[in-house]
């Protein structure tokens, strides 16, 4: 067996908890919403039995509308802040108030194609559908196809700074004592600045007075991005759904299922700015295009058959983007004024990010690019660890260690043509 391989399934032992994963020891101690769904991924290559726990794990936080959590505190813990006591949320199951990016329906079609159990994929499926009614309901309830997000931290890039404006409106004036403890376990200059963080917690201080209600936060939400990777993820999900739909006799919630998908996908063409060379999320509260370069205007990719001529000005500006460094692929333009290449989001290089846009590539005709970032991505985890995220200008690996989606991304990316959609 690849060395690397086994170093990757010892990881994700290190991390089960139970029947889920933390993303590594200290620093995340909990489950991750969509950490946990890639991490499902890589169990399906080998255990389905507990990919399939994964993503059963998570469903248990899910709420009564719909809702699974971006994170599920199953145990207790003292090393993470926000804990529970600063949601203040009332599910049975402790979780946080806000979600992040659907990745779940995508993991579940990659875990049935491999297992086919349809005893254990209908539950999940039925789970999936109902978030996926969620999202459209309390996320987009003017039905224009683009979901919004109320928190940065919903994106799951949580200090990128594609949030710099909207954020700057956010008051750092908190009802909850800011304790951070992400500092004591990773070098500060990889993580959120305070200000960041203080309106971080301020935004859930806001959404806990509404008692986590979807109307009331709609209605007060201070922050309001409809966003182009949030969106894009989704309709992938949706297209993963509809074939679940078919392949588990679901046929009542194809038609369903499908018109969200063609309502999202118009909606996020209409993103699309050719002076760019990229897709865009829209600022709801100023109603501005948020223009600031991050990977999020290049993950339509992954769910959009595209033209030719859009195809083409996405790899040519993902290489110019990519010129130079040690390792692609940047969640910041190299050279913008937000860029910092080893604080997290604002730059650096994400394993799963890369998988995303190595299935959207493919998806679209460019082999040749995907490859490149396949072997630039293996080559910074086969040279530094399992870290969280890579510099790219230098290949360091940064933020936590033995992380559980960098493992199982590497377990994927190893294999000839492996992407998220099982093409």
């Amino acid at each position: 067996m690849n060395v690397h391989i086994a170093e990757a399934k010892r990881i994700l032992v290190a991390n089960d908890r139970g029947g889920y994963t933390v993303p590594t020891e200290r620093l995340y101690p909990f489950q991750w919403n969509w950490d946990s769904a890639f991490v499902a991924m890589g169990f399906a290559l080998y255990d389905t039995d507990r990919a399939y726990r994964e993503l059963e794990r998570l469903a248990e936080g899910q709420w009564a509308d719909g809702m699974i959590p971006h994170i599920v505190f199953h145990q207790k813990s003292d090393t993470y802040f926000p804990g529970p006591n600063v949601w203040r949320t009332s599910h049975t199951i402790q979780t946080s108030g806000i979600t992040q990016p659907p990745v779940f329906a995508i993991a579940l079609k990659k875990l049935h194609d491999a297992a086919g159990d349809k005893a254990r994929s209908l539950p999940l499926y039925e789970a999936a559908l109902r978030w996926h009614r969620w999202w459209y309901a309390a996320r987009d309830p003017e039905g224009t196809g683009l979901v919004a997000l109320l928190h940065p931290w919903e994106s799951g890039s949580d200090n990128s700074p594609a949030w710099d404006v909207a954020l700057a409106r956010v008051p750092t004036t908190t009802d909850t004592p800011v304790l951070r403890k992400d500092t004591g376990h990773v070098n500060a200059s990889m993580r959120p600045r305070d200000e960041d963080y203080s309106r971080f917690i301020h935004l859930v201080d806001n959404y806990a007075a509404c008692g986590w209600n979807p109307e009331a936060q709609w209605q007060k939400a201070p922050f309001k991005v409809a966003e182009i990777q949030t969106t894009a993820i989704l309709l992938k999900a949706g297209q993963e759904l509809e074939a679940l739909a078919r392949e588990l006799g679901r046929t009542e919630d194809v038609a369903e299922i499908a018109a969200f998908n063609e309502k999202t996908r118009k909606a996020i063409l209409a993103q699309w700015r050719p002076a760019l060379s990229r897709f865009v999320s829209r600022d709801l509260v100023s109603g501005q295009d948020i223009e600031a370069p991050t990977q999020a205007g290049f993950i339509p990719l992954l769910s959009l058959d595209l033209e030719r001529s859009i195809t083409d000005a996405l790899v040519a500006e993902m290489s110019v983007w990519s010129r130079g460094l040690k390792v692609a692929f940047p969640t910041t333009k190299p050279g913008f004024t937000g860029w910092e290449p080893k604080r997290y989001w604002r730059g650096p290089s994400w394993a799963i990010i890369n998988w995303l846009l190595i299935d959207g590539l493919q998806r679209n005709g460019r082999p040749e690019f995907a490859e490149q970032l396949r072997k630039s991505t293996i080559s910074a985890i086969e040279t530094e660890g399992f870290a969280e995220y890579f510099d790219p200008t230098t290949g360091e690996g940064c933020g936590g260690l033995s992380f559980s989606w960098t493992a199982a991304a590497y377990m994927w990316l190893v294999k000839p043509r492996s992407n998220c959609s099982g093409e």
